[in-house]
């Protein structure tokens, strides 16, 4: 009877330090994700369109604009064409056209649309708090 008694111990021991590093693992991906963009960082966007209709043509021009006058220097923005790389959809589960995606700064971000609604995108990219910032700078 001695010998059952360790092992009942050994599993409730287990069980209980199973659920502490459960919760470690959750407050961790919330903290990540709750990152806010700060002023000094690098935007990396992807806009993925569907050949030069002209919704992609307005998305892509709207967006060069949104960036010269809020990301000036602090931005990269590389366009994918679907018709002619399709297999690249899958990656950023892209669901529409033109869809713009935010992968720098995370977390990672997208916005369907010609980008026209200049608020709505600012909002979607978490750039509305640094507008304030802008705007306040000469």
């Amino acid at each position: 009877m001695k010998a059952k008694s360790p092992t009942v111990k050994k599993r409730a021991k287990t069980a209980k330090s199973a659920p502490k590093s459960r919760s470690k693992v959750r407050k961790k991906a919330t903290t990540k994700a709750k990152s806010k963009s700060s002023p000094g960082d690098y935007w990396s966007l992807r806009l993925y369109v569907a050949g030069q209709t002209p919704r992609s043509l307005t998305a892509f021009a709207n967006l060069k604009r949104l960036c010269e006058q809020f990301l000036a220097n602090r931005h990269e923005i590389e366009v994918v064409d679907l018709t002619r790389e399709p297999q690249r959809a899958k990656g950023d589960e892209i669901v529409a056209l033109p869809t713009l995606v935010r992968k720098l700064p995370e977390p990672i971000k997208r916005i369907i649309g010609d980008l026209s609604n200049t608020e709505r995108v600012l909002i979607g990219m978490d750039l509305l708090p640094l507008v304030g910032m802008h705007r306040a700078t000469p």
